[in-house]
């Protein structure tokens, strides 16, 4: 497995002499590999390093292990220093010329010295990091980098976020890559691509950072004239489809200018997840002479993402987002997660491969950020991403937050994947709702942005709510008996309860990112959240099977309830990868590495297909206090067909009852039209069996001309007569990923 190569890697040798880009370029010395590592009880270097370190990575990664790799799982140990070494060499042709060292995210509070020189400090953790070089650069023999990372206690007050209170363990380290780069005077010190498919045009905005001395005596200039060229390509293929847009910029000295351009593109290929087709735009500083002093390229999509009224449209068409979540920042403090979220093809196959087998086309990167080329995947597989920042719960001053929320939309921005910025998790802060977003929809138009359970009631704009509607048994009493709540009816697909009504009301776009309440840990055993929900639904004991496939029903009924609410903007199941033995859970099996799903993930193939038919009809099996049907009795019901697509969908279902053995007792066909984003109820009525026992009720919808490998399956348990001690079902198991 690859994670398992990167670390046996520390043979390799720590000094090296790197390759480099030609000096008409921007010339990158790529710092990522394996690094000399050690800890410390106090700030001064370790006078031996014996450990190594793969970068990106986090500190549990160091091999030898960490004297306290244990105590960090339960939050016991002592915080330490932790000191990253590397040895480099830059060609001596490149001399003169001006260098940045660039570390994407390290947390948490980072201080870089080269050559014994402090270069600087950030206490961002995850945004990126840069320092010029400086006079500290020896060009043409070897460089010593020295980063000191420190410990998440030592955060200070006004670091923004960083709080997760389903979280133990935080721990540091460089998470991201590095490098050092050498231009001229003139630098692409951030760069945002911001499109507008509407307009076919692309705007870009540029800060130009100048490392020509400032003005000291009379008469030193103060400014420069840059010539700032711009071409624009398809990133598959080259072809070039803007030739060269040229603009001159007077560049104040020792400081950042903003340029901003706008450039008009003829017929643009849009990018969407059915097609994420992307482009390139080449950018290259030029100094008064012609010479050239720096060039970057950055990939961008052309796609309009906004909101009309409760719904959210790409390019200008409405879309319905279903999908699910990912806390990152969780999975760290998992002791199976080794180097895999630095595994490209592991990532790959979680964020593409298993998403669009089951119709997801959309995800929320929940209380936390991830690694950059996280974002470039999700680019390429056409994902559409809610972008949360670490922040649940308060912590940062104002201003702090400002600059690392600033840092972030110029870091992320330009990655046509991420449709919506989420300031906040399930919190509210006057601060951030009210002059910060609106200050930073001024620099970033193109996405909508979140602020947690800030609603219109909260905010001056509100585009957009997340509400979390955990309903079952006991969730408003702290999972307590209480005999006077009616039992909640799960899968009845129109039932909401009161303290959840406010969804279906507000002018802006619902996207329910959260719901279930349900989680198991891989090995089958009931969260830390959820023991007593399982104590509750299985109070007799539960084997891990009962309680997989229990979980795989709740899950895909309260999915088929959501998704018939046709005024939600989207629904994304919580939680697709999270750590294992903590509070929530995920829905994969052991080894984690092998992304192995539970039935979980094979229903939601079925729940989350764009058009499908569900059974509105409360269950009887798991349900107390909902009585048994009556033997040989008449059922209505409705079958309710949904339809996330632009187009009529057509098809046929089909009803079957099923006894305990699968023995199928009677089958009804009906052909079903459900109009575009909408749904359509069918009424059925059918007759129960004369024999007690449990049933499954069964709806199997095949759409018309999808090239779907099988039909989209929706079920329901039936307790039929209610003389009986114990009641058997089939265990219906549709096909696996």
């Amino acid at each position: 497995m690859r994670h398992l190569k990167v670390l046996s890697l520390t043979a390799l040798l720590i000094s090296s002499s790197l390759g480099a880009a030609p000096l008409n370029d921007r010339l990158v010395v790529p710092l990522s590999g394996v690094w000399e590592f050690e800890q410390s009880v106090d700030a001064f270097p370790p006078p031996v390093f014996s450990r190594k370190i793969p970068v990106p990575g986090l500190i549990f990664l160091a091999e030898p292990r960490i004297e306290q790799y244990e105590a960090y799982y339960d939050g016991s140990y002592q915080p330490r220093y932790n000191w990253y070494r590397r040895r480099f060499t830059v060609p001596a042709g490149a001399e003169g010329t001006a260098g940045v060292v660039t570390i994407l995210k390290s947390k948490y509070v980072t201080d870089v010295y080269l050559n014994g020189r402090h270069l600087g400090g950030s206490m961002a953790a995850y945004t990126p990091v840069e320092f010029p070089l400086g006079d500290a650069v020896r060009y043409g023999a070897q460089n010593e980098l020295l980063v000191r990372v420190g410990d998440r206690k030592w955060l200070p007050s006004q670091a923004a976020g960083s709080t997760d209170k389903e979280k133990v363990t935080y721990w540091p380290g460089i998470w991201d890559e590095v490098e050092v780069s050498f231009t001229g005077s003139f630098r692409a010190d951030r760069l945002l691509l911001l499109p507008s498919a509407k307009r076919a045009e692309l705007k870009l905005k540029l800060d130009i950072r100048s490392f020509l001395p400032a003005q000291i005596k009379y008469g030193d200039p103060m400014w420069d004239t840059c010539r700032v060229e711009v071409v624009l390509r398809e990133k598959n293929g080259g072809r070039v489809v803007v030739a060269p847009a040229a603009v001159r910029q007077a560049v104040k000295r020792d400081n950042r200018t903003r340029l901003e351009l706008t450039i008009p593109l003829q017929n643009p290929e849009l990018w969407s997840p059915a097609k994420p087709f992307l482009y390139e735009a080449e950018v290259s500083l030029l100094s008064g002479d012609g010479s050239l002093s720096d060039r970057v390229t950055r990939t961008f999509g052309m796609r309009d993402f906004d909101h009309d009224g409760r719904h959210f449209r790409l390019n200008g068409k409405r879309i319905m987002l279903r999908g699910t979540n990912i806390t990152l920042h969780r999975f760290f403090e998992d002791p199976t997660c080794g180097a895999l979220p630095w595994d490209r093809d592991w990532v790959r196959r979680l964020l593409a491969e298993i998403p669009q087998s089951l119709h997801w086309n959309a995800m929320r990167i929940c209380v936390g950020v991830a690694p950059s080329f996280w974002y470039e995947i999700a680019d390429s597989a056409g994902l559409l991403l809610q972008n949360e920042w670490l922040y649940w719960q308060s912590h940062g001053w104002d201003e702090q937050i400002r600059s690392e929320y600033t840092d972030w939309v110029w870091a992320d921005g330009n990655h046509p994947s991420i449709v919506i910025w989420d300031a906040i998790n399930e919190n509210w802060d006057d601060y951030v709702g009210n002059r910060l977003i609106p200050e930073l929809k001024e620099l970033d138009p193109t996405r909508v942005w979140d602020a947690g359970y800030m609603t219109a009631e909260h905010m001056g704009q509100d585009e957009m709510d997340e509400p979390h509607p955990y309903v079952m048994w006991g969730h408003s009493t702290g999972f307590a008996d209480n005999p006077g709540d009616p039992p909640y009816p799960l899968g009845k697909l129109d039932y909401w309860p009161e303290r959840n009504k406010q969804v279906l009301t507000s002018n802006a776009a619902q996207l329910v990112n959260e719901y279930g309440w349900v989680w198991l840990w891989r090995d089958g055993t009931p969260a830390l959240l959820t023991r007593k929900v399982y104590e509750h639904y299985f109070p007799d004991g539960s084997t891990v099977a009962q309680r997989r496939a229990f979980q795989a029903y709740w899950l895909q009924l309260q999915t088929e309830w959501l998704r018939c609410e046709r005024s939600l903007a989207g629904v994304l199941a919580f939680c697709y990868l999270t750590d294992d033995l903590g509070f929530t859970g995920d829905w994969f099996t052991n080894p984690v590495s092998e992304l192995n799903g539970t039935q979980t993930l094979d229903w939601f193939r079925h729940c989350f297909s764009p058009s499908a038919v569900f059974i509105d009809l409360a269950d009887t099996r798991y349900i107390r206090g909902l009585p048994a049907h009556e033997l040989g009795g008449r059922l209505d019901l409705d079958l309710i067909g949904v339809n996330d697509l632009a187009q009529i969908a057509t098809g046929e279902v089909s009803l079957s009852l099923l006894d305990s053995s699968g023995t199928e007792l009677w089958t009804i066909e009906r052909d079903i039209e459900i109009p575009a984003w909408g749904k359509q109820i069918l009424p059925v009525t059918l007759e129960l069996p004369g024999t007690p026992g449990g049933y499954l009720l069964v709806a199997r919808y095949s759409a018309s001309g999808t090239g779907e490998s099988g039909p989209v399956i929706s079920r329901r348990f039936l307790r039929v007569g209610g003389s009986r001690e114990r009641y058997d079902y089939f265990e219906y198991q549709p096909g696996k990923l």
